[in-house]
């Protein structure tokens, strides 16, 4: 098994960033990659808590995440299981991998650490790799907006 890691500087403090993580709110205005609009999202934010992240990809595709949240320390770190449960990857159909985000307040914001683990292969981390990167230039844009 593998991982994607990312890490990003963003321009909102450390609780702002953490509540994109955990509000429907918050998710809806950045998962997903590029372009692609999320239709919906629920968090229900506490540790065995359920979160759920629906999109439809430029192909007119719907995606379908879930998990659970497994860690929660505001506004540091989240950790939650995650599984596709309609689309996605096609190497990770019936896997269930592990998200974890982890918060550092900087001079400017917020030092973001994405660790995405537990993918089946290297193919499946680099596509991952790849949606993270779009849905987290989205993010960027959205506090850069503010």
């Amino acid at each position: 098994m593998t991982a994607a890691t990312l890490v990003r500087r963003i321009a909102a403090r450390r609780s702002i960033v953490f509540d994109a993580f955990v509000t429907p709110e918050g998710l809806t205005s950045w998962w997903g990659p590029e372009d692609i609009p999320v239709l919906s999202a629920t968090a229900d934010v506490h540790v065995g808590g359920h979160f759920k992240v629906r999109f439809k990809t430029l192909d007119g595709l719907e995606h379908e995440c879930t998990g659970q949240f497994l860690e929660i320390v505001t506004p540091e770190r989240i950790v939650m299981s995650w599984r596709w449960s309609e689309g996605g990857e096609p190497e990770e159909q019936g896997a269930v991998s592990r998200l974890e985000l982890h918060l550092r307040a900087i001079d400017t914001g917020t030092e973001l650490a994405l660790i995405h683990a537990a993918l089946r292969n290297e193919t499946s981390a680099h596509s991952h790799e790849w949606g993270w990167d779009g849905a987290l230039k989205k993010l960027i844009r959205n506090f850069a907006a503010n």
